[in-house]
């Protein structure tokens, strides 16, 4: 379906955000408008299918926000059903595509909300996520014959539930009363407070109110978000019991007795593509995959949608080079002949033809007695929720005993706290030594927590040559230094600096200050885990430090 990409009109009325200040009162002057909105949002999309330039964009909201030209063709692309799906009536689904340029803007805030969240709900500064809301019904007034156009959230947070939810109720009021809800819908997000980790947050959106709790790095896997809810007066409220929720089972039962296979795949990184009858049935397909490995983040690129017309095409369907690891979902025919050359093929959706095509042979022989229990599960009726509790408590307790010794041997390459040296630069982590790690498995390997029997140490060797090794091993290498560099401060704390500097020259002197400045520069831009009362007695130590010098020097260091 060919198709240009007409300019979206610029709604961003004075009126409107005027209005905010005099109905809200006035704003701090810390937050300007928009801020809240872009915490939860980047913009919300209209596509319209229009005959002679095919899909387009109509317009985006707030006007201000900038979208380059290929992401409005990546998105126009991806918020319609291709046209073999057949998709009549309401269609929800959802994509990534890459943001082509690096956006900074509150850098801080993601880097305080990252340090507190779940990997799998951490924020995405290379990629938007898009929410569609599609609405096809026949229409005799147009000249096509049917009425075409999708409301799409655009988010670099993987909030698959909420926002699902939330394009849910804005989308058909949309469809009903026109652009004015799109601009009532910016307006109720632009009051929302942040997204806290921890927190229970009631968000008003068009009359009503959503509660939810925010998951924390802290929560123990599993464990539910809501305990208790609470009912708030006015706006009747709909409770969403997560914020990110992959309906595990539903998306993965058609393929239940390759689910151990799929997790290896998932846990190595291989090349991976869904084939589904709709978008719908591909997207959510594709997350449940991904969130296979959790707590493991997925670090490979996975796409819930993909089009021939992405930008990325080309890339990932070229002969000429390996596949490349990344997960696509798909509904075009057209690509079983160009993906035929991938190595894992996963077909649902279609009775006749589910299943996983690959020769990859599983380096764990298969538990069989978790896919009795669900199967049995299915034959008795039991709640579909039931069903999902247990096949995600089975994955999780996989990925956790695979996790454990690698945790192990990552916590003995910790420099002894006794080492650590005020008078030195703060130690760091040793580095990671693959041979050196395998040879701990025969007495702390996963044999320890799981039955499953199987080449653990191949198994392993495959995983260091992945994406999702180094996501892990860098996160827990920043953590790990940031913790050394914390200790490192707190020996600075508990040194006599007073009385190393009654014996150094001015030079000398003058250079600590300015080292232990830039340190207390580094606690707030590093997010380093540094108590109060360290950052309290380090400033005592630079204001004592800075009084032994002349007051010529004295004056000039505390202008800067």
């Amino acid at each position: 379906m060919a198709s240009t990409i007409s300019n979206p009109k610029s709604l961003r009325p004075s009126s409107f955000t005027d209005g905010i200040n005099s109905e809200k009162g006035i704003r701090s002057q810390t937050i300007l408008p928009w801020d809240k909105f872009s915490n939860w949002l980047h913009s919300i999309c209209v596509v319209t299918f229009d005959l002679e330039l095919g899909q387009a964009l109509e317009y985006s909201y707030p006007g201000h926000v900038k979208l380059t030209e290929k992401e409005k063709m990546n998105i126009c692309y991806l918020s319609f059903p291709d046209s073999n799906s057949g998709c009549m009536g309401d269609t929800q689904f959802n994509f990534r595509i890459r943001q082509c340029q690096s956006r900074t803007q509150s850098h801080h805030r993601s880097q305080t909300y990252d340090k507190n969240s779940p990997n799998i709900l951490q924020s995405d500064v290379a990629h938007f996520y898009g929410f569609v809301y599609f609405r096809q019904v026949k229409d005799k007034s147009s000249r096509r014959g049917y009425f075409q156009k999708s409301v799409v959230l655009l988010s670099r947070l993987p909030y698959i539930t909420l926002f699902s939810n939330l394009v849910s109720i804005i989308a058909p009021e949309y469809f009903d009363n026109g652009e004015p809800t799109i601009e009532a819908a910016c307006h109720d997000i632009d009051q929302w407070p942040a997204p806290v980790p921890g927190e229970t947050l009631h968000l008003p959106i068009m009359g009503c109110v959503l509660q939810l709790r925010m998951p924390q790095r802290q929560d123990k896997p599993g464990s539910p978000a809501i305990k208790k809810p609470f009912e708030p007066t006015g706006s009747p409220m709909t409770v969403v019991p997560c914020v990110h929720d992959v309906e595990t089972f539903r998306c993965l039962q058609p393929v239940l007795p390759h689910v151990q296979l799929l997790w290896e795949l998932i846990l190595t990184g291989e090349p991976l593509v869904v084939m589904a009858p709709s978008p719908s049935i591909c997207s959510d397909t594709v997350h449940a995959l991904v969130n296979m490995i959790n707590p493991l983040r997925f670090m490979p690129d996975y796409r819930p949608y993909f089009t021939i017309h992405d930008s990325e095409f080309k890339e990932y369907t070229t002969r000429t080079q390996a596949p490349p690891s990344v997960v696509l979902g798909v509904t075009n025919p057209f690509f079983a002949k160009t993906l035929q050359h991938w190595p894992h093929v996963i077909r649902i959706g279609e009775v006749s033809s589910n299943g996983v095509y690959t020769q990859y042979k599983p380096f764990l022989s298969k538990d069989k007695s978790i896919i009795k229990r669900l199967v049995k599960g299915v034959q008795t009726k039991r709640p579909q929720e039931v069903q999902d509790a247990m096949l995600r408590r089975h994955l999780l307790e996989l990925t956790q005993s695979f996790i454990i010794p690698l945790e192990r041997y990552v916590a003995s390459l910790m420099p002894l706290q006794r080492n650590i040296s005020p008078w030195k630069h703060p130690p760091r982590l040793k580095p990671f030594e693959p041979e050196e790690f395998l040879k701990t498995l025969e007495h702390s390997g996963p044999q320890l927590t799981s039955g499953l029997k199987g080449d653990w140490v191949g198994l392993y060797r495959r995983f260091f040559r992945s994406a999702n090794f180094e996501g892990w091993y860098r996160q827990r290498q920043q953590e790990v230094n940031h913790k050394l560099t914390a200790l490192h401060l707190e020996a600075l704390c508990n040194a006599d600096l007073l009385e190393w500097s009654q014996d150094k020259q001015e030079v000398e002197v003058v250079d600590l200050v300015l080292k232990l400045r830039e340190k207390m520069v580094n606690i707030g831009t590093d997010g380093l885990p540094v108590k109060p009362e360290v950052i309290q007695r380090l400033r005592t130590h630079i204001e004592s430090i800075i009084s032994t010098l002349p007051e010529d020097l004295q004056s000039v260091l505390k202008s800067h």
